[in-house]
């Protein structure tokens, strides 16, 4: 195994906003990277959007925009949407970045160099939502089998990568190495696609239908074909081909992917890499989809589930766990919030809310608050001393093969038999009989060193809870940790312990706290989003009082600052009408920040001047400890539509 992981998510298409097809793909790579890092593995973790083609020109219209202002404002929406998930990913590229159209050129200039690439003559069925020719036989009763439309007959020049003649060496790549592509079903379909002989693929598309692109390198009338210009990002991330990081890396490769494009990345990507000398990756790690019901979750049907509203109702890190723990990866899922809540109160608030905080209530009610005295080396052949390393070696072997929900009944496995060696050792009790102190010690140690294991098990997934756990036990929150005798070094005797909040509270429908009432404020996240709690409520208004405002959504198109006022933006807005706003934002957001947003605006306030500039409205925002933050909408809404 090498001691280096790169490991990639595709690069985003940025004619839709990012949903929870794009999170989970993203919450998957993360957690592979935090494992590997955890391994102690160099990882670099990659993702980026997707820019270019037929599809961003038709969506950059339909907004109003050029396709590079669209671009930029929905390729923001990706990046910022990241870190809010708690993704730990090194490198962000768009394909719009120079370093990418480079390296795009210069793999086509040593594809085209080789004889692989030529000019001919093609006519076929295209689908311009997929953004490719289909063959008679690949139609449904002559629709697309993806968008259920007819496709329109085109034919045109183009430029066309003879992929036919790495056929046979994709072939043997595949059944010399049974694990490039996983799980098994997925290689069987890449196997399936290369029974009948392969077309030869077009790489181009002629600049009198699309602009729009990448110009190729030896023919100026042409540009790239999206595949042919996306999947690179891969390499160009890395610098290819003389970046230290790419000579480092690129042995190591990862992709992950969901199904619906196994065909470009198991086929396309490795004959390409293989004409460019470059060289396959290592895996090509393939998902289902999550549905709604018994459909594919789908924006253009309207059942798509928003990751950061499921992220504020019911806390990040239970999003993340029911992620990962209800998908089979590889299998299609069925998301609902009613199993997302059944998990958060079952494993979450019953099992390992609950073993954290009645272990942490005897050690300081029993133990004087400390990890107890002259324990540790008698825990060494204790019962969760040896289930730790069982569940450990489970979870190892499990993550390898990417059977994360295998992983965490492993973890869930070794939490449950902590709380029955709670109840079959019974502290209180033992606590009442002087003669069974050492015993007793033994028992909390032992519940210690289990707790911290396990916030080393659930790192990958649920990193915030991890730490929380590591601070409440009196452990560096920082660095986790798999190996019991480690644990152990650390855990030193009369180590204070700092409990805090239960990790859990158990949540209602909705995110509201079981039992109508919260322990605290935040009931439903973990106990490390709650630091900053809101304050009391204002005073009540009636209904009538509320209706008055008019709320409107609106898009910003042209933001400056005013001078000699350091918090204060003047901003262009279309709300159905182009008027001016004023808006003390200017610490946290630069004005190329602001373009392109869409925001609610109250637009009947009356006209107010504000350092001479007469303002017509106003932006809602919230505020907390880290300032303040526009409000929005979850999808692209149409400037003038009211708030209701």
């Amino acid at each position: 195994m090498t001691d280096r992981y790169y490991v990639t998510t595709p690069i985003y298409y940025v004619n839709a906003q990012p949903h929870l097809g794009h999170a989970y793909t993203t919450i998957v790579n993360d957690v592979l990277a935090r494992f590997h890092r955890l391994r102690g593995l160099e990882t670099w973790f990659l993702t980026g959007t997707d820019e270019h083609g037929d599809k961003i020109v038709q969506a950059a219209q339909a907004a109003g925009e050029t396709p590079q202002a669209y671009a930029d404002r929905i390729s923001g929406m990706f990046r910022d949407t990241w870190p809010l998930l708690n993704i730990s990913n090194d490198d962000f590229i768009r394909t719009t970045e120079p370093r990418h159209r480079e390296v795009v050129q210069a793999v086509l200039t040593r594809v085209h160099d080789k004889g692989d690439i030529y000019f001919g003559k093609y006519g076929g069925w295209y689908c311009f939502g997929c953004e490719r020719f289909y063959t008679e036989k690949e139609l449904v009763d002559g629709l697309c089998p993806d968008h259920q439309k007819e496709p329109t007959f085109i034919e045109e020049e183009n430029y066309f990568f003879r992929m036919g003649r790495y056929q046979d060496w994709l072939i043997r790549h595949i059944r010399e190495h049974p694990d490039f592509i996983r799980p098994e079903r997925y290689r069987n379909e890449a196997l399936s696609f290369l029974k009948e002989p392969l077309e030869d693929l077009c790489i181009s598309r002629p600049k009198s239908r699309l602009t729009w692109g990448i110009p190729l390198p030896f023919d100026d009338r042409f540009v790239t074909y999206v595949w042919a210009d996306a999947l690179i990002n891969y390499v160009s991330a890395l610098g290819w081909p003389d970046g230290e990081r790419f000579r480092a890396f690129w042995p190591a490769a990862q992709h992950t992917i969901a199904k619906d494009i196994l065909k470009p990345h198991a086929i396309y990507w490795p004959t390409l890499l293989q004409s460019a000398g470059i060289g396959p990756y290592q895996h090509l790690n393939v998902h289902g989809y999550w549905k709604i019901g018994e459909s594919k979750m789908s924006k253009s049907v309207g059942n798509v589930v928003e990751a950061l509203h499921m992220r504020e109702v019911y806390g990040l890190d239970a999003f993340r766990y029911f992620l990962l723990r209800d998908m089979v990866f590889g299998l299609d899922s069925s998301f609902s919030e009613e199993a997302l809540v059944g998990r958060i109160n079952a494993d979450l608030a019953n099992d390992l809310g609950n073993l954290c905080q009645r272990s942490l209530t005897m050690v300081g009610k029993f133990g004087r608050g400390a990890a107890p005295e002259a324990a540790r080396a008698r825990a060494e052949g204790g019962e969760l001393r040896t289930a730790g390393r069982e569940a450990v070696e489970v979870y190892l072997r499990e993550f390898e093969v990417l059977g994360f929900h295998k992983a965490l009944i492993a973890v869930w496995e070794l939490i449950n038999r902590a709380n029955k060696f709670i109840d079959r050792e019974a502290p209180w009790a033992l606590a009442k009989d002087p003669a069974m102190r050492v015993r007793l010690d033994e028992v909390l140690y032992e519940l210690l060193e289990a707790l911290a294991l396990i916030s080393g098990l659930i790192e990958p997934v649920m990193p915030d809870t991890a730490a929380e756990m590591r601070r409440q036990i009196g452990l560096d929150p920082d660095f986790p940790s798999l190996d019991p005798d480690e644990i152990a070094r650390a855990l030193s005797p009369g180590l204070p312990i700092r409990q805090g909040a239960a990790l859990f509270p158990r949540v209602e429908l909705g995110g509201a706290p079981a039992g109508g009432k919260a322990s605290k404020p935040g009931a439903g996240k973990p106990a490390a989003e709650t630091a900053a709690e809101p304050g009391p409520a204002g005073e009540s208004i009636s209904f009538d009082d509320f209706k008055k405002l008019d709320l409107r959504v609106g898009r910003i198109t042209a933001a400056e600052r005013i001078p000699k006022a350091d918090k204060l933006l003047k901003l262009t807005v279309d709300t159905g009408e182009e008027r001016t706003v004023v808006a003390g934002l200017a610490k946290e957001y630069s004005p190329e920040d602001m373009v392109g947003r869409q925001v609610i605006v109250v637009v009947n306030l009356p006209p107010a001047k504000l350092m001479g500039v007469k303002s017509e409205g106003m932006l809602l925002a919230a505020k907390d400890d880290d300032g303040l933050a526009l409000l929005t909408v979850s999808r692209e809404t149409r400037p003038g539509s009211k708030v209701s």
